[in-house]
């Protein structure tokens, strides 16, 4: 099965078994001790986001953060 096969079939799932298996590929590839409190923060704040606990910034106001 290709990359793109598996991407297809990723998307499809629900977003709860996609934040999972997002999870578990990035665990799977980030080993280094000194990165994997980074990633596991990088995790929370997308799930935070994802679940709704958390407001994402709209395009306009990413936009202005960066001027």
């Amino acid at each position: 099965m290709s990359t793109a096969d598996l991407s297809r079939l990723a998307l499809d799932l629900p977003p709860g078994e996609r934040l999972e298996l997002a999870r578990r590929l990035v665990e799977s590839v980030v080993t280094p001790d000194e990165l994997n409190e980074a990633v596991a923060e990088g995790i929370r704040r997308i799930e935070d986001v994802a679940t709704g606990r958390v407001k994402g910034l709209t395009l306009e106001e990413y936009r202005r953060a960066l001027e």
